[in-house]
Parts: structure tokens; sequence; C-alpha cells
């Protein structure tokens, strides 16, 4: 993969992704070498665990204003002046105005639950792959309980990946009762698309949660928080057992690019034409958490 094209949703045009870290990742992934350090080193849990310490030492604030500057984040959105922050880390999992994300009202919508690029399947049982033709994780292996991935194996599927660029916090897309987070241990591969492509299964084994939503108008929807190389932690802030609104924060990731996964089940969701559209080519759409995704059929 020379480079990673995705469509924003507000631009109306393709762009090209500023991947950071990118000769890292195409030596990690793309060279033999990589590869032993990724299998010896990288993958560790130990090695993000290391990495997200030094996100919170004091001397990374000095990486604050050089990041914002390069990525061109607009500061204006952040909660807290950049200078508040006491190391990268925070700055890292911000929280934004309220106005700087609103939910769409609409009844019937469902949003997206993060700021990323995302890819839909509008049927599991019938699916051609994310990034690459053909190939797809499979759904037991992700869930680790086969009685839901029968449940689910007709349903829909989104994908939101978040870059280290983006608003770190995830969100509800719908109002339901939230029960408990279950946590899947696994290894912190890398979910870009440079190493996606090369390995699927990446989003099946890596470290996740997973929490199911039970709703009055979806049935049940299965929320995941997939981990990453240099996630220091998947964070949920949600009160567990408990009724949750459209919009309302789940939890952040810590320092690093992450994922998560959104699965819905047979026949209750028609996503947007835009989404499918560019699903359909392999091909991200950005798009920010409030935004409306589709529709409760």
């Amino acid at each position: 993969m020379n480079q990673i094209v995705y469509f924003d949703r507000y631009l109306q045009t393709t762009c090209t992704e500023q991947v950071y870290g990118d000769s890292y990742l195409r030596w990690t992934y793309g060279t033999f070498a990589g590869w032993l350090a990724l299998a010896a080193v990288v993958k560790r849990v130990w090695f993000s665990r290391w990495y997200g310490w030094r996100m919170d030492r004091p001397a990374s604030r000095q990486k604050i204003a050089p990041f914002i500057q390069q990525y061109g984040l607009d500061a204006e959105e952040f909660a807290r002046r950049p200078e508040e922050f006491a190391n990268f880390n925070e700055f890292f999992y911000r929280q934004l105005k309220p106005e700087a994300r609103p939910i769409d009202p609409d009844p019937s919508s469902i949003v997206f639950s993060a700021d990323g690029r995302h890819l839909c399947i509008p049927d599991l049982s019938r699916n051609d792959g994310l990034f690459v033709k053909g190939e797809m994780f499979d759904l037991a292996t992700l869930l680790r309980d086969a009685d839901l991935a029968d449940q689910f194996a007709g349903g829909s599927l989104v994908l939101s990946r978040l870059c280290p660029v983006d608003y770190h916090r995830y969100h509800f897309p719908v109002a339901g009762y939230a029960g408990p987070s279950r946590l899947i241990n696994g290894p912190l591969y890398s979910v870009n698309p440079i190493a996606l492509c090369q390995n699927i299964n990446i989003l099946a084994t890596n470290k996740r949660a997973l929490t199911i939503l039970e709703t009055e108008s979806l049935g049940r929807v299965l929320l995941l928080e997939i981990g990453a190389t240099c996630v220091g932690s998947i964070c949920q802030t949600y009160a567990e057992n408990s009724n949750v609104v459209k919009g309302d924060e789940k939890g952040y990731f810590r320092f690093g690019g992450s994922s998560t996964i959104t699965i819905f089940e047979p026949g209750r969701v028609k996503f947007d034409d835009d989404l499918l559209e560019n699903s359909e080519q392999k091909r991200e759409l950005y798009a920010r958490i409030g935004d409306h995704m589709g529709t409760i059929v």
C-alpha cells in the first residue's frame, strides 16, 4: 500500500492520510527485519505500556504544540487550553467542548461513535472483506463467544479507525441499557491499513473490550474497542449496567491509533449512502462522532 486514501464527508473529496510514524510503520510491516522486531518487541503489551509511560512524563508536554501545528488541529474545540495539559497523554485523550460535536437529534438516526475513518459491511453473511477483497476476520474469534457470533452472523458492522491525530474518546451510537465491559486480552499490533492489508485478523485478535447495549428499537448492539500498538489502555468512563443516551461518552483510548467496531442484528440498520458507496470501494469515509451514520429500520 503506497498511500492511504479516504473520502472526507465534509470536504466532499478524496484525501491522502498524513500517517503519524509512517516510515516506522512501513519498515515494521514491510521488511523482514521489521517483522522480527514486531514479533519480539512491538506487539508485546509491555512495549505499549512503556511508550504510554513516556507519554505520561512531564517532558512530553513539549510535543503538544508541534503536534497541533503539524496536523492542523483546531485548539478552539478543546475543553482545555493546550498549555493546561500536564503531559502528552492528557492532551491525546482530551475532551472537547459539547458544541464541537453536536449529536444528530433525529430519533430514528444512528450516529458515528468516534471521530475517524469508517467502513461498513451491510450483511456479514455476504461480506467481501474490509480493506482487501475477500479478506475478513472470523466473528467468533473477534467476540470469543460462539452464541453471540451465531446471533450476529447475518448482521451489519461498522469499523471506525482512529488515527493518533483524532479525538480519542468514543461514544454511544444509540440509546439503550449498557451492560458491563468484558476485556479480551491479546497482542497489540497496529490497526493502520498498512498492517491490516497484510493481516485483517489483527482486528479479531488484538486486545479488545466488548459491551452489549440493549436497545428498544435495534435489539442488541455490540460495541467493541480495539487496542493497538502504543495504546496505553482502553479506559471506560460510562457507568456499567445503566441507561445511556445517544452520544453519551463511553470511554477513551490513551496514546496511539486504535479502532472501534459496532455490530448490529440482521435487518436493523440502513447505512448512509456515502458510507455504503465508499465501503464498496474499500475506501474509508471520514466523519465525526455524533453525525448521522444510518437509520433504524
